[in-house]
């Protein structure tokens, strides 16, 4: 199992199949901040309360020039549904086999009621202009979580 991606290392490169079918790739954000969010599953409570907060940030998020990014093991057709049902204005992308998860270190081993297995650690990363990670929030709780990624987006666009 990897270990997690830390604050100061430069972010693992990708290139993913978003909701929309286009594809998206790291190195083309380069000079952007980039806010890349792991989440377990689409249109659960958890992911959708966290992904509609996310939603509801957009336009300040914008203001700093954010690309934000979702990304689950769901496929595109999932990812279309859950994006039209809340809404959601950023793309979600298909980590199907877990690869992007396990470079980051959001593939982790979860204890649910006794029982041992392998998923999504609900986990955030912020990567800078230059392709840096600059924080990460690992095991995240959804409620305020927004707005404390909008904090360190303020401070890192200065």
């Amino acid at each position: 199992m990897a270990d997690w991606v830390e604050a100061g290392e430069k972010a693992p490169a990708f290139t993913l199949t978003a909701d929309d079918g286009s594809k998206v790739k790291l190195a083309d954000l380069k000079g952007s901040i980039v806010v890349l969010y792991f989440y377990p599953k689409d249109d659960t409570p958890g992911c959708t309360k966290e992904a509609c907060a996310f939603r509801d940030q957009k336009s300040e998020l914008v203001k700093y020039g954010v690309k934000l990014l979702g990304v689950s093991p769901d496929d595109k057709e999932s990812h279309g549904k859950f994006r039209d049902k809340y809404q959601l204005n950023f793309p979600l992308l298909v980590d199907k086999d877990h690869k992007l998860a396990e470079k980051y270190g959001a593939w982790r081993e979860k204890n649910m009621y006794g029982k041992v297995t392998m998923g999504i650690q609900r986990s955030t990363f912020l990567i800078d202009t230059e392709g840096k990670v600059a924080k990460v929030w690992k095991r995240v709780s959804v409620d305020g979580h927004d707005a404390k990624v909008l904090e360190e987006v303020a401070k890192l666009a200065g």
